[in-house]
């Protein structure tokens, strides 16, 4: 089945009830080639659970191998954290593959998970007093359309922040996204495949926009791959190097790195990806035909918007810098990533800050997001209670038509949660960092 050239689900339809609560072993393998054989009878198969858990929390294991097995997922990864202590670090191989061994540190492509990691730069340099968020991203990057197309002249009202909250004005619901149209990119600058990031900000430079900034939320990959360029003319770095040094090094993460498109590019203890689709590779101009994970999409120019490799204990410990550990955001940086955007509430009653999702609740703010790629599905949630989780997954379809919504994978983790009545007090960052 060929897959066709979108990327994540539309991401508005799950912010009306997402994200509610209802009420050290070795890297060298992670998940090797055969996870990723379709058609494998489900019986054969056996599971296969490393890492460590807390007293009482059973459920978090059964509830995830309950979404793999009803999907065939063979790669998995729940990382689980409560006031700021690990309390519960899986991988989870489902596979008749023997020589299979998922880890607490194996690494999977995140995403957009990779959203909230850009927005943390951006606040960083904003909170260093090197960047302003009422800058207009047309002072930042070069937005010269390509010949033959015209810039939109409301470009200049298009600020850093609104960049940030999917406020730019572009719609890919109304006008594809940019960020998939390699082939169209290629021929509208007259280059050869693959693309860079550069020609892919040339192109979308040269779309009209769908909305007057400021005025509608449409989620935009295009935005976040302009932040990633803010980022590196402001910091004077190439991006990955200062998310390295001014996000994860103070946390001790050192694990996560920009994903590549190829199998032959994959990272020592990356999980191989799975699809029923296929693709044409955006790597040469034949249009080769692709399993839709490995060269459908280039991974290389989505870090910034979708593209980081991480484990999900890394991911969970990330997320300690919105509890104001790991001294690399302020109180005052993170109030204004989780405040609420110049649009108000969506109609589902929450609304996206920069990077994250975010609904106001009795005692505090739920927030979350998704990340979805051929190949990939990903959630985090950090819950109002303490309470923060993230779920990897190597594949995002399967012929059995589940959904692999954040809805769908988040749910039963609340059922989890809610029913636990004491919690463990154990800490297992130091097994993995």
């Amino acid at each position: 089945m060929q897959f066709p050239e979108v990327g994540r689900r539309d991401f508005a339809k799950l912010l009306g009830v997402g994200g509610l609560a209802v009420a050290a072993p070795s890297l060298l393998t992670g998940c090797s080639e055969g996870a990723a054989t379709a058609g494998r009878v489900a019986a054969a198969r056996t599971w296969r659970v490393a890492g460590a858990a807390g007293t009482g929390l059973g459920g978090f294991d059964t509830a995830i191998k309950k979404l793999m097995q009803a999907r065939n997922i063979s790669c998995g990864s729940l990382a689980v954290m409560r006031k700021g202590r690990l309390i519960h670090a899986r991988g989870y191989t489902w596979s008749d593959d023997a020589a299979l061994s998922v880890q607490p540190t194996s690494l999977f492509r995140l995403g957009s998970l990779s959203k909230a990691v850009t927005a943390t730069a951006v606040m960083r340099l904003v909170q260093d007093g090197r960047l302003s968020l009422s800058t207009p991203v047309t002072k930042l990057v070069d937005m010269t359309p390509p010949p033959g197309m015209t810039a939109d002249p409301r470009l200049s009202s298009i600020t850093v922040k609104r960049l940030l909250q999917h406020l730019g004005g572009w719609d890919r619901d109304i006008t594809p996204d940019p960020t998939y149209q390699d082939r169209l990119t290629a021929s509208a600058l007259g280059v050869p495949l693959p693309v860079t990031k550069a020609h892919m900000v040339k192109y979308g430079a040269g779309l009209k926009l769908n909305h007057a900034p400021g005025s509608t939320y449409a989620y935009s990959n295009y935005g976040y791959l302009l932040l990633g360029q803010i980022i590196e003319k402001v910091s004077g770095m190439t991006y990955a190097a200062y998310v390295q040094q001014k996000v994860f090094a103070p946390l001790g993460i050192t694990r996560t790195r920009p994903g590549r498109s190829l199998k032959s590019g994959r990272a020592p203890g990356e999980v191989p990806y799975f699809s029923q689709y296929t693709g044409k590779s955006v790597f040469d101009a034949a249009g080769t035909t692709v399993p839709a994970p490995y060269g459908s999409f280039n991974v290389e120019n989505r870090t910034a918007m979708g593209g980081w490799l991480a484990s999900a204990v890394d991911y969970v410990r990330f997320t300690k810098i919105f509890d104001l550990t790991g001294g690399v955001l302020t109180k005052g940086s993170v109030d204004q990533v989780f405040a609420k955007p110049e649009t108000g509430l969506n109609s589902g009653g929450s609304y996206y800050g920069f990077g994250w999702s975010v609904r106001d609740v009795t005692g505090g703010k739920n927030t979350w997001h998704d990340g979805s790629l051929p190949g990939t599905s990903t959630i985090v949630t950090r819950r109002y209670d303490g309470v923060t989780w993230a779920v990897l997954f190597d594949q995002r379809d399967d012929p059995s038509g589940l959904a692999y919504g954040y809805n769908e994978i988040s749910a039963p983790l609340h059922g989890v949660a809610n029913a636990i009545t004491a919690w463990p007090t154990t800490d297992l960052f130091g097994k993995y960092f």
